[in-house]
């Protein structure tokens, strides 16, 4: 299995992956013009990608989805609620390859299987993926909103995992931040601080081979910040940082089956 987060924060989430065989595009929040560039600086043609899925419908996940659709001809992997709120409140254009699905629907890539998993963010219908090939698990969960009931489990079933680590609470606190959007960060609806990503992982995740920290905040904290505070709390498990402004392979370490 081959990852590459070719770009992860509000600025815009893309995620590219290869599973027996399979190339599958998670969230379409850069443009068609950069997610074809840096596909093809490590020697992927975009063209060659059989679907792209969405996780939910902020801008940041779905602004280039009409794009990457139509200039591409990927089938688009959405849920109606999701496709009508994108639509509503951006100009995505019109879509001819639509394969809907219910949030907590298990889905078939050809020979790979994609679990959704239901999330509390404040989307109209958010969903993580967990894309399984047959020998390895990868878990791709971010804006969760909160630890909820049942997330640890589907954690401990992973091998691998892109999670949310989204800001640092004193930095948060600090920050030039209007008091309503601090708070609907850290609400139920929000996102995982660098501590409650890194103790999930720690409760749940004794099968995980390596995590990859995703949708860090600018503002809120740094990438050095979010790795130290999960190595404090994970000892030795390989952590990786997507960045917001390249393309991040996750090297797989041996002897991994990915």
């Amino acid at each position: 299995m081959r990852v590459i987060a070719l770009q992860s924060g509000s600025n815009g989430n893309c995620i590219f992956v290869e599973a027996a065989g399979v190339r599958l595009l998670i969230d379409a929040g850069i443009s068609g013009v950069t997610a074809q560039q840096r596909l093809a600086a490590h020697g992927v043609d975009i063209r060659t990608v059989q679907a792209l899925l969405i996780s939910h419908d902020h801008g940041d996940h779905v602004r280039s989805m009409g794009t990457l659709h139509r200039q591409f001809k990927l089938p688009l992997h959405v849920t109606e609620p999701t496709l009508a709120a994108a639509t509503r409140f951006n100009r995505l254009g019109r879509f001819k390859d639509v394969r809907h699905f219910q949030a907590g629907d298990t889905l078939r890539v050809r020979g790979v299987t994609i679990e959704t998993i239901p999330t509390p963010h404040d989307a109209v219908d958010g969903v993580g993926f967990v894309v399984d090939d047959g020998q390895s698990r990868l878990g791709i969960l971010t804006d969760l909103g909160h630890v909820f009931d049942g997330l640890g489990e589907v954690i401990e079933t992973l091998d691998a995992v892109i999670i949310e680590s989204n800001y640092d609470p004193q930095m948060l606190a600090k920050s030039t931040y209007p008091p309503e959007l601090k708070q609907r960060i850290r609400g139920p609806g929000g996102h995982l601080s660098n501590e409650e990503a890194a103790q999930l992982l720690a409760g749940s995740g004794r099968r995980l081979r390596w995590a990859c920290l995703a949708h860090l905040s600018q503002q809120n904290n740094t990438p050095e910040l979010a790795r130290v505070t999960h190595e404090q709390i994970l000892d030795d498990l390989p952590i990786h940082v997507a960045s917001r402004f390249a393309a991040t392979e996750i090297k797989q370490p041996e002897p991994m089956l990915f």
